[in-house]
C-alpha cells in the first residue's frame, strides 16, 4: 500500500506519522511519500518521520519529494493537508476582517472565504494530477475549509472524503469523562464542517443509551470551558455545539477578544519555528509534547481509520466524515456536503440517518450551506461580484456596507493567489 501526503512538510505531519506507526496493523503502509515544495521544512519533517518509524519498528519506507506528480504516482490514497499562502496568509485572514468589526478566522466568515478562494483551484489541480496517475486513488481532504473543498472535489468527479478532527476530539473527551473506551462512545454528530452539534452521546453504538444529559449535569462546566462559551449556552441548548459555534453565538465578544491579542496565526508561526528546530535534532525520535498545542489532536487516528476503511484493510466501519448529503438532511440539496456519522467502505461514505433537526440548527445549517454554494462558485469562477455575494450571504456578515468593504480587502490581500484578480 502506498500513501502520499500533500503538505507533508507541515509541522502537523509527525502527529500523522505517529498514528501510522502505532496503528500499522490497521493500515499496513509499505511506502509513505511526503510531498511539499518547501524542501527545507520537508527534510526536517521527513528525518523525524523516519526516526519515529524506526523507533516503533514500522517496516514501511518514507520518501520525501517536492515533485508532486512523482509523489502521488500510483498512490492508493492521497491525504491533502496543505495551506496555500502559509501562516502569512492565515494571519491576514485573521486580521483584516476585524477592521470591519467582523470575525477574523481561517475557516469561517471573510477569512474563511479567502482561504477557500486560494485553496480550491490548487486542490482541484492536485486532484486532476492524482487522477491521471491512478484514477482509483482515494483523496482524503483535511485541508480547510473542509466542507467547501470536499464539495469541489466531489463535484469534479473525484473519489474524495473530507475529514475533520472535531468529532474524534469530542469522542475521546467524552470517553474520558465517562471512564469508558472511545469505541464505546457513539456521537449523534450533525451539521456542516465546523458547524456541528453533538445531539446525543450514546454508549455502545447508534442505538445505545443517550448519556448526554448526564454528561452535561456532571461535567457541564468543564465542557463549556473547553468550548470557551458560557455554561448557560450549553445548558439552554441541551446539546454540545462545536467550538466553532462560539463565532456565531458570541460573535461580538469574540471580535473584542481578538482585537486585544496576537492572531492565532502569529502564535502558530512562533510554535512552528520552535517545532522545526526540535525536528532537526537527530536524537528526537517521537512527536514532541509541544505538538499537542499546534492543533489537530487525534487527526492521525481519524485518518488511519478512514484510510483503512476506504482501502479495505480494516478500521472503524462507522466514522464522522464530510460527504454528500444524499437526502440525509431533507432541507438541503443532495449535493450539499454535510458532516455526520457515515458507514465507510471501499465504495465510499454513506451517511447514517439522523434525527429530525430543530429549526434552531436546521436554519443555521441552511444559511451557511447557501453561503458555501456561493463561496464555491466564487472559488471556481472568480470575479468581484461573486465574492461580494458570498460575503453578503454569510450569516456573520450579512450587511451591504460590510460586504462591500470586505470584498475589497479580501481581493487586495489575496491578489497574488487569485488568477482572475
Amino acid at each position: 500500500m502506498k500513501l502520499a501526503v500533500v503538505g507533508g512538510g507541515s509541522t502537523y505531519t509527525p502527529e500523522l506519522i505517529d498514528g501510522f506507526a502505532r496503528l500499522r496493523d490497521t493500515l499496513p503502509i509499505e511506502e509513505l511519500v511526503l510531498v511539499d515544495p518547501a524542501t527545507d521544512r520537508l527534510e526536517l519533517v521527513g528525518g523525524l518521520a523516519r526516526r519515529i518509524f524506526a523507533k516503533q519498528g514500522h517496516p514501511g519506507r518514507i520518501v520525501t519529494t517536492s515533485d508532486l506528480d512523482a509523489g502521488v504516482a500510483d498512490a492508493d490514497a492521497v491525504l491533502l493537508q496543505l495551506r496555500v499562502g502559509g501562516q502569512a496568509a492565515r494571519n491576514q485572514d485573521e486580521t483584516w476582517p476585524l477592521e470591519c468589526g467582523c470575525i477574523g478566522q481561517e475557516t469561517t466568515g471573510a477569512g474563511g472565504l479567502a482561504k477557500a478562494l486560494r485553496t480550491v483551484p490548487v486542490v482541484l489541480d492536485i486532484a486532476e494530477r492524482v487522477r491521471r496517475t491512478n484514477p482509483n486513488a482515494w483523496i482524503i481532504d483535511f485541508t480547510n475549509p473542509v466542507g467547501i473543498v470536499t464539495r469541489a472535489l466531489l463535484q469534479a468527479g473525484h473519489k474524495a472524503v473530507g475529514l475533520c478532527n472535531v468529532a474524534i476530539g469530542f469522542q475521546r473527551k467524552f470517553a474520558r469523562l465517562l471512564d469508558v473506551t472511545p469505541d464505546q462512545v457513539h456521537l449523534d454528530h450533525v451539521g456542516l464542517n465546523h458547524l456541528t452539534w453533538e445531539l446525543g452521546v450514546r454508549l455502545g453504538g447508534p442505538d445505545g443509551e443517550n448519556v448526554l444529559p448526564r454528561l452535561l449535569a456532571e461535567h457541564g462546566d468543564a465542557i463549556a470551558d473547553d468550548l470557551r462559551m458560557p455554561r448557560a449556552i450549553v445548558d439552554r441548548l441541551g446539546v454540545v455545539p462545536s467550538y466553532y459555534l462560539r463565532y456565531f453565538y458570541t460573535h461580538d465578544e469574540v471580535v473584542r477578544e481578538l482585537g486585544t491579542k496576537p492572531s492565532r496565526a502569529a502564535e502558530v508561526a512562533a510554535m512552528e519555528k520552535e517545532l522545526l528546530a526540535m525536528y532537526g535534532d537527530p536524537a528526537l525520535d517521537e512527536k514532541p509534547a509541544l505538538l499537542a498545542k499546534r492543533g489537530g489532536a487525534f487527526y492521525s487516528e481519524a485518518a488511519v481509520d478512514l484510510a483503512s476503511s476506504l482501502l479495505g484493510s480494516g478500521g472503524s466501519a462507522v466514522q464522522v466524515v464530510n460527504t454528500y448529503n444524499r437526502g440525509t438532511l431533507p432541507f438541503l440539496p443532495d449535493d450539499a456536503v454535510i458532516e455526520v456519522q457515515a458507514r465507510v467502505d471501499g465504495t465510499g461514505a454513506a451517511p447514517l440517518a439522523v434525527p429530525e433537526l430543530d429549526p434552531l440548527y436546521a436554519g443555521l445549517i441552511s444559511h451557511v450551506t447557501a453561503y458555501e454554494d456561493l463561496a464555491l462558485e466564487a472559488a471556481l469562477r472568480g470575479g468581484r461580484d461573486r465574492v461580494f455575494k458570498a460575503l453578503l450571504a454569510h450569516p456573520l456578515i450579512g450587511q451591504f456596507e460590510y460586504a462591500e468593504a470586505l470584498t475589497d480587502k479580501l481581493i487586495a490581500h489575496n491578489r497574488e493567489h487569485l488568477a482572475w484578480a
